[in-house]
């Protein structure tokens, strides 16, 4: 029996049941208009609402059957047809399987969205039944297999009703806490541990970054994975809020009592034996500060040039420009596009014992033996301009500059890189051709950017295609035609694939991300139209005459190879 889409709306329910008022319902709306989360568990999260009320209130107004699940026994093959992912994200549990139907009890069976899914994922019509939140959660923490995270949030959210003092600014001998395990019972200390939750969770799904976000009544935990921000289930009582504030800020040197203004520091961690850095920005905003943590992994930097994965033409390219003993070598691309480690690739390959190598950084995101790492510091006066002058003053054969943001550091980058040094920077541009014209409006004279400039790149991060669940995909010829794919010679036997979806994936069909890259030379024929101020688009026609492959051209390569979906393709390039 497939599920029809009821008319009637949750919030008319409730108000005709007289279970909530208008300005409760408002308020809730409200929140979950700006944070995404469902209405339901607003309404009882913020106890406006007893959930066994709503459960009764859909069940009599839908015309659905109500079920208790907190002693339910679901076989596993009825289980295993419903993602635990999807299970608990969407609060439904499987109950049983007769013929074609699925029987699914939902704490919000007005969730068409999840139904739908659900409908995808299994290939079943779905029946559902209304649950209680309370006995859904318990349930698929029972029969899913509950972890240690679970009983300590569960711990944590059974103490947030007590009053808690304010952290004791006071810092430990050894920050290095190991988030490698998480301690659970009623003898926890609920800050310090549920600090310690959000950092190991964040670091049990491979995520870049962690944003905790204050709002008037909730506290939203949000993950960066392959360069999506995913919420998390982790909800922190909003009664902790200054706790968890003060605590990271303990964690990572800052202030306590400074609520005002912007705070960065930086905390380090052990995580199954290895150390981790958090790289901590907090920002004062209307309900709070929010935080915005930077995960920099030491142990999973690959500071190998070759194991990036680029295509033939950039990476022959790029080692060209590295045996050059001067100029500059520029990467471009917006934040988050894998610039840095690319750069940090290319100094690894660089250090060697007969050369001195310096940068200049704000922050210092990873440190490397062997090389002189300069902090900038903005409020004494130690810009990058300042720190880069200072550099060229210790013999330095290469200089990484972790930014040229002004017409100053250009400057000074541009006359070290005609005075004998290798010139490592990155710069914000679309392509590897807008290097030219940008370099010039920063005040660069035409002839200074046609002698220094030895290499620019643009680079971008395409999701990896998941390797357990990727179908093949026909393309019809009229739509490579329209894309621009040319079939490429070292790849003898292109195809192209679907992201399907699996477990594995949490759904999604990608896992992890590959780089993507365009590389320019700076060959004899674009000398004249850089010394002309042709645009960008003039010299990227240019450079791809002379041989360049464009960031359009090796993600299609990617796309062919099976590691890609063309729909990545088409999200992060642009037409040539």
């Amino acid at each position: 029996m497939a599920y029809k889409i009821q008319k009637k709306r949750l919030p008319d329910m409730l108000l005709e049941e007289g279970l909530v008022d208008k300005a409760q319902l408002s308020e809730c709306v409200e929140v979950h208009r700006n944070t995404g989360q469902s209405l339901p568990s607003l309404l009882v999260g913020m106890g406006y609402l007893d959930e066994e009320d709503l459960a009764g209130t859909l069940s009599d107004n839908l015309g659905i059957p109500h079920i208790r699940v907190a002693s339910c026994n679901v076989s596993k093959d009825v289980l295993k047809e419903v993602p635990e992912s999807l299970a608990r994200q969407y609060q439904m549990l499987p109950v049983s399987i007769t013929g074609g139907v699925l029987t699914l009890a939902m704490a919000d069976p007005l969730n068409i969205m999840a139904i739908d899914d659900l409908r995808m994922v299994t290939k079943y019509d779905i029946e559902p039944v209304v649950g209680i939140m309370s006995e859904l959660r318990g349930a698929i923490d029972r029969l899913y297999g509950g972890s240690s995270e679970d009983q300590l949030l569960s711990t944590i959210m059974g103490k947030s009703a007590e009053r808690f003092e304010e952290v004791m600014p006071d810092r430990d001998d050894d920050m290095r806490e190991n988030l490698s395990t998480i301690a659970t019972g009623a003898e926890i200390e609920p800050v310090r541990e549920l600090v310690r939750l959000i950092l190991k969770s964040g670091l049990d799904m491979s995520a870049s970054d962690i944003h905790i976000e204050p709002f008037e009544k909730l506290v939203r935990i949000r993950y960066r994975v392959d360069g999506a921000l995913e919420e998390a289930p982790i909800k922190p009582p909003k009664n902790l809020q200054p706790n968890l504030i003060a605590r990271l800020k303990i964690l990572s040197g800052c202030r306590i009592d400074e609520h005002r203004l912007p705070q960065d520091g930086r905390a380090r961690m052990i995580y199954n034996d290895r150390e981790i850095d958090f790289r901590v920005a907090f920002l004062p905003c209307k309900y709070g500060e929010k935080v915005v943590l930077r995960i920099l992994d030491q142990g999973s930097l690959t500071l190998d040039l070759d194991s990036l994965g680029f295509e033939p033409q950039p990476m022959t390219a790029f080692r060209e420009a590295l045996t050059m003993p001067h100029g500059m070598i520029l990467m471009t691309g917006p934040t988050g596009s894998g610039k840095t480690t690319t750069l940090y690739s290319a100094l690894h390959r660089l250090n060697t014992m007969d050369t001195n190598i310096v940068t200049v950084e704000d922050p210092i995101e990873y440190e490397l033996f062997g090389v002189n790492q300069v902090q900038v510091r903005q409020r004494i006066g130690f810009t990058f301009a300042e720190a880069l002058r200072q550099i060229l003053r210790q013999d330095p054969d290469v200089v990484m500059v972790g930014e040229i943001r002004d017409g100053e550091t250009a400057d000074v980058a541009v006359k070290a890189a005609l005075t004998g040094h290798l010139v490592l920077s990155t710069l914000h541009t679309n392509d590897a051709s807008g290097v030219f014209p940008r370099l010039i409006d920063m005040d660069v004279e035409p002839f200074l950017v046609q002698s220094s400039v030895a290499l620019a790149a643009a680079q971008r991060l395409l999701k990896r295609i998941c390797n357990d669940c990727k179908q093949p995909a026909n393309i019809p010829q009229e739509v490579l035609t329209r894309i621009q794919y040319t079939p490429h010679d070292y790849i003898e036997n292109p195809q192209f694939y679907r992201a399907a979806g699996c477990s594995k994936c949490k759904e999604t069909g990608y896992r992890g991300r590959v780089a993507v890259v365009e590389v320019m030379l700076n060959w004899p024929e674009l000398q004249p139209l850089v010394l002309g101020r042709a645009s960008g688009h003039e010299i990227k026609e240019q450079a791809v005459a002379c041989g360049m492959k464009t960031l359009r051209q090796n993600a299609l390569a990617k796309a062919a190879k099976g590691i890609t979906t063309l729909e990545q393709v088409l999200e992060h390039t642009i037409d040539d």
